[in-house]
């Protein structure tokens, strides 16, 4: 089933209006839930009524709810007697920071339910996670590779699933998670034993290839808006020289105000560039990306979700999954490689029917990734001059000094071609 979703992001549905438990009615009064988006009046009649879904839709329209109000509803309805500490519920994320937000969101909604959520997911404590798995837990979210290492120390089991969820899906295969998926699948109830919901922003050949696989006939429900890209998002693209992006981004800002903007560049060196930059120029920054610690990237994102931090430096570990409300720009310092990034990367902002700009410098690196962009979303993006006041004066720090112990292990890891990593996947 197909349906178009309109300028309005929220339907008519109520949630008043699904049976829910009132436990969850009461969650969702608190988080001031009254009426359902598209996707969540799409997919909850038939999910809640035990059925198997495959849902498309656009990022920011609530599908995480979606397939939340699911999980509570189910595991409330059952006795739990006879589960003792493994989870009821399991839910996949492709990124540490969508398992968290998740959670968050888990949290939220479920305050009332009395179910026990948890996370498992790299860079943080190992042994505090697997004590809170160990303890116990009705739903367990987290990333494959934490969850594969837990399961084979038989930390939990998955016999007792009734509901297994895959957010994002289609990134689950971008980042070459496939088997280990099909590992967890595999280790929970048959098919037809235990509901099953997929949800992605495409359902593509291989995606539904998964979800036949694993499903138990799956109904496919998709909101597809007009455009491919969020409907509320005013583009417009740069031309400028490698050596004017940064004058023209902080001159850009410069003229914005008040703004809550995210910049993404397309490596970490030029994100850890782009913060110093910023920051020497007296706009405030945090810059995430694989190089910066789990436990310090959730204090950052906390601040610039708080409103601390009014720019988000980021590669594009953060263009999934991340809800951070009221973000009013998005800066692509570089073009991203592959036009589905594009369409992510601004869909950060303009969530919920709110508005938003999204600005691209298309430079003598990037520029020839545009006319694949434009071909994908469908319209060409328009062309912005910059004007001789927009380019700004600044100051480019020094590049940070490497302390010794840095020093030593970049010498290590330069001299060690001949010794094999032992990388595992925490």
């Amino acid at each position: 089933m197909t349906e178009k979703s309109s300028t309005n992001p929220l339907t008519d549905v109520t949630f008043s209006s699904l049976g829910l438990h009132p436990k969850i009615l009461s969650g969702l009064d608190h988080a001031k839930f009254t009426h359902c988006t598209p996707i969540q009046a799409l997919a909850l009649p038939p999910s809640l009524e035990g059925k198997d879904v495959a849902g498309q839709a656009q990022t920011g329209t609530g599908k995480t709810a979606a397939f939340l109000l699911v999980i509570f509803e189910q595991l409330l309805k059952q006795a739990t007697d006879n589960y003792g500490t493994n989870p009821r519920a399991l839910v996949v994320a492709p990124t540490r920071e969508l398992a968290l937000q998740i959670h968050r969101d888990a949290l939220l909604l479920g305050a009332d339910t009395g179910l026990k959520a948890a996370l498992a997911y790299g860079g943080v404590d190992y042994e505090k996670q697997r004590k809170i798995l160990q303890d116990g837990v009705d739903i367990l979210i987290g990333t494959p590779g934490r969850l594969i290492d837990y399961f084979k120390q038989k930390v939990y089991n998955l016999s007792h699933i009734e509901v297994a969820v895959l957010d994002e899906a289609d990134r689950m295969f971008d980042l070459g998670f496939i088997s280990d998926i099909r590992f967890l699948l595999r280790r929970t109830p048959a098919p037809d034993k235990r509901q099953a919901l997929l949800f992605s922003a495409t359902l593509s050949h291989r995606v539904m290839e998964l979800a036949y696989e694993h499903m138990n006939s799956p109904e496919t429900l998709k909101v597809e808006a007009e455009n491919i890209t969020a409907e509320h998002v005013e583009q417009r693209v740069f031309y400028p020289a490698n050596d004017e992006k940064l004058p023209l981004l902080i001159g850009l800002m410069r003229g914005l105000g008040e703004f809550h903007a995210i910049v993404f560049t397309n490596t970490r060196a030029a994100a850890d560039k782009v913060g110093r930059t910023l920051n020497a120029n007296g706009i405030s920054s945090a810059v995430i990306s694989g190089r910066v610690r789990q436990e310090q990237r959730q204090k950052l994102l906390k601040r610039f979700h708080d409103g601390d931090i009014p720019v988000l430096v980021a590669t594009d570990v953060a263009a999934r999954g991340l809800h951070i409300p009221d973000v009013t720009h998005i800066f692509n310092f570089d073009l991203p490689q592959d036009a589905p990034d594009y369409v992510h990367r601004i869909g950060r902002t303009a969530r919920l029917g709110a508005r938003g700009e999204a600005i691209s410098f298309a430079c003598e690196d990037s520029a020839f990734y545009l006319p694949e962009i434009e071909a994908y979303i469908g319209y060409p993006i328009i062309v912005d001059s910059a004007e001789a006041d927009q380019m700004a004066e600044i100051t480019i720090p020094p590049p940070p000094k490497r302390d010794k112990h840095q020093r030593h292990q970049g010498n290590r890891r330069g001299s060690g071609r001949h010794n094999k990593g032992h990388g595992g996947r925490r």
